[in-house]
């Protein structure tokens, strides 16, 4: 007779203790640190700090966290603009560098004063740019990042009108004359004034994507610039402004008659009743360009204009504006403004 075997009883296993799962950490608005000091240009300042505030209205309508938007100068307090009005700020000392996710230095109308007594302010900027996400300047404030070292061998843009005294005061400085903002790496740099909306444009639509940043420039009625590439002006404004009023008429007969292929320097000197040699040379004098570069320049700038707002294609823009072919109107793009036309008007048209 077979002997059943004893079932021996079994110890339940032990069962390891349920740990809460952990909280995922809820996203923190990212950190928008506005420098403050005597005769800030309120514009440079106001201007990027709506164009923050409505992107953090359209994000929490997301149910997602925008920015947290500080002004600072360096002593605290009060603190008044070039334009009068008094702002408050929190003490730099007291603000955190690692904190900051991003940096805006606007400029001011007395740059020059400014930088007399930005010592401070510049320290903090060198260190506080180490660790920042990003550091940006609107219009002249792109002075006291170059006072900081942090645009020797870069490009940058600031106010047209400071281009000049931007290259001389910090020959290390590439100043880009043309561009309405630059980014090189973790710094931005942008043209005078209203040109800082554009740049804290580009920067939302980093953060935050296309649709929003169409939002926030839908609320504000400006245009999304998204690429930096559109010009600070016209070259049209820009020779009228070289007080050259000797060849108004002749600037703005060219304008209107790009197609020909004869604006020659010798039948642009005929119109202006001069020799080719004194033409050529007084010319250039007066509205620092040669008569070759002005052309190209008044065509590249009728073709930009077509590419944004027209429906002609390529070719025809070429041949309307005097390029006679679209080869040579890409090269000109390519060594003007970096980027090909077709690609300009994927990026520009209305």
């Amino acid at each position: 007779m077979t002997k059943t075997p004893e079932i021996l009883p079994t110890r339940p296993a032990k069962v390891p203790p349920i740990r809460p799962l952990k909280k995922a950490a809820r996203p923190r608005p990212k950190r928008v640190l506005f420098v403050a000091f005597p005769q800030v240009g309120l514009l440079d300042l106001t201007g990027p700090q709506t164009v923050f505030w409505a992107a953090t209205k359209a994000m929490a309508a997301r149910g997602l966290p925008g920015y947290e938007r500080i002004n600072a100068s360096v002593e605290g307090g009060l603190v008044t603009s070039a334009e009068g009005l008094v702002l408050q700020s929190e003490p730099l000392a007291s603000i955190r560098p690692a904190s900051v996710d991003t940096i805006v230095v606007p400029g001011s109308p007395h740059i020059a004063e400014v930088l007399d007594h930005a010592d401070l302010l510049v320290a903090w900027l060198r260190k506080g740019a180490r660790v920042a996400r990003r550091t940006t300047s609107v219009c002249s404030g792109a002075f006291l990042l170059a006072a900081a070292g942090l645009l020797n061998h870069k490009r940058a843009a600031t106010h047209w009108a400071m281009c000049d005294m931007l290259s001389q005061r910090f020959p290390a400085v590439t100043v880009d004359r043309d561009a309405i903002f630059v980014q090189q790496g973790a710094v931005w740099t942008s043209a005078g004034v209203t040109a800082g909306i554009d740049l804290a444009l580009a920067l939302v639509e980093a953060d935050c994507g296309h649709a929003v940043a169409m939002e926030v420039a839908r609320e504000l009625v400006v245009f999304l610039k998204r690429p930096g590439g559109q010009s600070q002006f016209s070259a049209l404004l820009q020779a009228q402004a070289k007080d050259a009023p000797a060849f108004e008429t002749l600037n703005l007969w060219i304008t209107h008659n790009l197609q020909r292929a004869d604006l020659t320097v010798e039948f642009l000197a005929e119109r202006a009743s001069m020799s080719p040699r004194n033409f050529a040379r007084v010319y250039k004098q007066q509205t620092g360009r040669t008569p070759a570069k002005a052309v190209e320049v008044f065509r590249l700038e009728a073709a930009r204009r077509l590419l944004e707002d027209s429906t002609r294609n390529v070719n025809q823009i070429a041949r309307q504006c005097g390029f006679g072919d679209e080869e040579r109107m890409r090269v000109t793009f390519q060594r003007h403004l970096g980027v090909a036309p077709r690609d300009y008007r994927r990026r520009f048209q209305s």
